[in-house]
């Protein structure tokens, strides 16, 4: 019986030595290349909905689980953002103040996995306004991690659009999806 629990140990020593398997007490920090994100603003009128979106092209990476204090920092764009036509690209520049504040931030840390999915902080600045989620959800699918924010303009102290002397309105609440792309 004592021999046959030394040929397990053992057999499981050599196991581990030779990296064929590691016990998750010894997992290493994992990091993501982030090489494109995307941005999507979707809402709703009084006349329909609305979706305008923003994708550019960065290097960055995402770690995982890491010790460290690293964070995944962008900085957006505002005025590269396209609702499909030029008035509503106007509209919504002119809503989040595109001359004054022409960049939002997002930073992404303290990465955990969560299940097949991961857990986060996120901070959030539009306009002078930091939003801030402790446990925010990232989505993982195989060349994508993405997110969904459910704000309100009166969240970020903005006022919906209005046009043509209040037959247009644009509602109150926005939806945010980003995707951020993995190499």
């Amino acid at each position: 019986m004592f021999k046959r629990f030394q040929i397990i140990m053992m057999g499981l020593a050599m196991f581990f030595l030779l990296e064929s398997a590691k016990p998750t007490f010894l997992a290493e920090d994992t990091a993501l290349v982030i090489n494109k994100i995307k941005i999507e603003i979707t809402g709703a009128s009084t006349v329909g909905k609305y979706n305008c979106s923003n994708t550019f092209f960065t290097t960055d990476t995402l770690y995982i689980n890491s010790t460290k204090k690293n964070a995944f920092n962008t900085e957006i764009k505002m005025s590269n953002f396209d609702c499909g036509n030029k008035i509503m690209t106007k509209d919504l520049q002119g809503t989040v103040k595109v001359k004054k504040f022409p960049n939002s931030t997002v930073c992404i840390s303290d990465v955990k996995p969560s299940g097949k999915n991961y857990k986060c902080r996120l901070n959030f600045c539009i306009t002078d306004k930091t939003l801030k989620y402790k446990d925010f959800i990232l989505y993982n699918s195989d060349d994508k991690i993405q997110g969904t924010l459910n704000l309100k303009f009166s969240d970020i102290d903005l006022e919906p659009p209005v046009k043509m002397a209040g037959l247009i309105k644009v509602k109150d609440d926005i939806v945010i999806n980003f995707s951020l792309y993995k190499n």
